[in-house]
């Protein structure tokens, strides 16, 4: 983000509290993040947790109506966990909108019958067990891709490396991007520089980290970050608005993700979780609503991406081309 674009923002309450003598300390320009999306733009939307046609449409009607723009929308559940007409119907109603629809794939270790994810230590959380969930990952993603979805979320290292490499050869789409899930969590500079040379094309990073860690993953990484303002309260239940442009400003490029605290969990969805799911996608879309009318009012609005827009821009990667020689069987 320019200076000058900075210097016009203000923090929370600034002028009160410098009027008593409490002014914060100015911005240091070395804090700034360097990097932006392809086409200049700071900052992007999410509305997660759309789970299913319905819920889809819910939001983007509330979206019209609340004048909240969308860059993505994506789903929890799986897949796995859809129709392929629900999941043409996703499709058709995100590319007429002009947002960008990412859904999760395949089995992964919370739903498996492995028992250390529900030790107190969370075993090896979501990511996939074996070969087989390994393969229903891959499953989801040649299925989707089929279906038209451009956008995968993943939450295991392997898959993702593993789809990195089959867009690499052609088998998916090479404007396929990959989202690595909140629940992977990298949490340092190099965590998060590994997973976009594996692949990733964005990662959610966990919303209890600090400006000054956003800052050091920005000196080592320019992978677009995805990032709860409001956390679902299986990731900590955080509310980050008042930092809002501060997280831009370091965080750039960025997507802001608006979650919703104080919700019952709804993955897997089905009917049975209608009501809640479709209350609950209304309140995200306000959530958006409020979070961006205090960006305005803190004058930071500016730099948002063109609605549309949906490519991460050119990323550091490892070889995906290598020849692999399986290991010969004893």
């Amino acid at each position: 983000m320019s200076e000058s674009a900075s210097a016009r923002n203000r923090r929370p309450g600034d002028a009160a509290l410098a009027a008593l003598g409490y002014a914060a300390p100015p911005d240091d320009p070395a804090d700034a993040s360097p990097h932006t999306f392809p086409d200049g733009g700071g900052w992007r939307t999410e509305i997660p947790s759309v789970e299913g046609p319905e819920a889809l449409h819910t939001v983007l009607t509330e979206a019209a109506r609340l004048d909240v723009p969308i860059h993505r929308i994506s789903q929890g559940s799986g897949v796995w966990m859809l129709t392929d007409a629900e999941i043409t119907e996703m499709t058709g109603a995100c590319a007429q909108a002009g947002v960008e629809l990412c859904l999760f794939t395949g089995p992964r270790g919370t739903w498996d019958i492995g028992a250390s994810t529900r030790s107190p230590s969370g075993g090896a959380g979501l990511r996939a067990r074996g070969h087989d969930a390994l393969a229903g990952c891959v499953e989801d993603a040649l299925r989707a891709a089929e279906l038209g979805v451009r956008c995968l979320l993943v939450a295991d290292e392997g898959v993702l490396w593993t789809l990195h490499r089959l867009r690499a050869e052609g088998t998916l789409p090479p404007d396929t991007t990959f989202k690595v899930s909140a629940l992977v969590g990298p949490v340092n500079p190099v965590s998060v520089s590994v997973v976009e040379r594996l692949g990733a094309d964005s990662v959610n990073i966990p919303s209890d980290l600090t400006l000054e860690h956003l800052t050091e993953i920005r000196r080592a990484s320019r992978v677009p970050l995805d990032f709860y303002l409001e956390a679902p309260d299986d990731l900590g239940g955080y509310v980050r608005m008042y930092d809002i442009a501060q997280l831009i400003r370091r965080g750039a490029p960025l997507y802001l993700k608006f979650g919703l605290s104080k919700a019952p969990g709804i993955y897997p969805y089905g009917a049975h979780l209608r009501d809640v799911t479709l209350q609950t996608a209304r309140e995200r879309v306000r959530r958006g609503r409020l979070a961006l009318d205090l960006l305005a009012r803190l004058g930071a609005d500016g730099g948002m991406s063109p609605l549309g827009s949906r490519l991460p821009g050119e990323l550091q990667r490892f070889s995906a081309t290598a020849p692999h020689t399986p290991s010969p069987a004893p």
